[in-house]
């Protein structure tokens, strides 16, 4: 069955970085997009960042963009967020899945894993 885990979730200070992972098993990954998402308390989920299959192509939420960057290893199944200069406002449950396209609005394939907890404070 599908199975997404997340890990590399911490408690880092305002302007701290952070690398994600996403380990993917159970479905074609090196064939998927793939996107991370995130969930504040109290709010809905947000799309954060998406990739193509291959060559490179990306898409970022704008609040994002310069800061973090998405990256995949296919050899691995693996999927990677670097996140940099953290903000308060990235605070978080971090999740991946595989999504349709790049495109922002693109629906999430699998059901979700259990996530990995970014906290940013000081």
């Amino acid at each position: 069955q599908v199975q997404l885990v997340e890990s590399g979730g911490a408690l880092v200070q305002p302007g701290g970085s952070l690398r994600l992972s996403c380990t993917a098993s159970g479905f074609d990954f090196s064939s998927s997009f793939m996107a991370w998402y995130r969930q504040a308390p109290g709010k809905e989920r947000e799309w954060v960042a998406s990739i193509t299959p291959i060559r490179g192509g990306f898409n970022y939420l704008d609040s994002v963009k310069d800061r973090f960057t998405i990256a995949r290893d296919n050899a691995q199944n693996t999927l990677y967020l670097q996140m940099n200069d953290l903000k308060s406002a990235d605070t978080a449950k971090y999740y991946c899945n595989s999504v349709w396209s790049l495109n922002a609005r693109a629906t999430a394939v699998w059901s979700w894993g259990q996530g990995t907890q970014v906290t940013v404070s000081s």
